[in-house]
């Protein structure tokens, strides 16, 4: 069974002219590896909403062990049925493999608690108010 090309999907998601925005400016440099895998997700977008998964709200949690650069990532989604959990998982491991330390990356999807539009950052709701897209709740 020939593997899909996630990249080729990223592409096509992201479209053309299509560029999420920056992420935040910190003043300080992470604390520690897992705020600097944290920092790096604001890269890795919905698929659907051009809005870090952080912003949406659907990264619960990152460990990541010092020594031997091991990540895990948890996950959820806004759906269970969402069609995008793989490229999504393909996404977040692409970019923690890009930072130096980082040698292994563990995605755990989580539904508990459930997401819900409260999970959205205030940046992240000015970001798809800016887009054009009402967020109730």
């Amino acid at each position: 069974m020939k593997e899909m090309n996630f990249a080729a999907v990223l592409a096509e998601s992201l479209g053309e002219g299509r560029v999420l925005p920056s992420p935040p400016e910190w003043t300080k440099p992470p604390a520690d590896l897992a705020e600097k895998c944290r920092r790096a997700l604001y890269e890795v977008s919905d698929p659907e909403f051009l809005i870090s998964l952080v912003d949406l709200g659907l990264i619960y949690g990152i460990s990541a062990d010092e020594r031997s650069g091991e990540v895990a990532v948890r996950l959820t989604f806004t759906a269970t049925a969402c069609p995008c959990t793989d490229f999504i998982k393909w996404d977040i491991r692409e970019r923690l493999l890009q930072l130096p330390e980082v040698s292994d990356v563990k995605v755990e999807e989580v539904w508990d608690p459930p997401w819900t539009t409260s999970r959205i950052s205030d940046r992240g709701r000015e970001i798809l108010q800016d887009a054009g897209i009402a967020i109730i709740g």
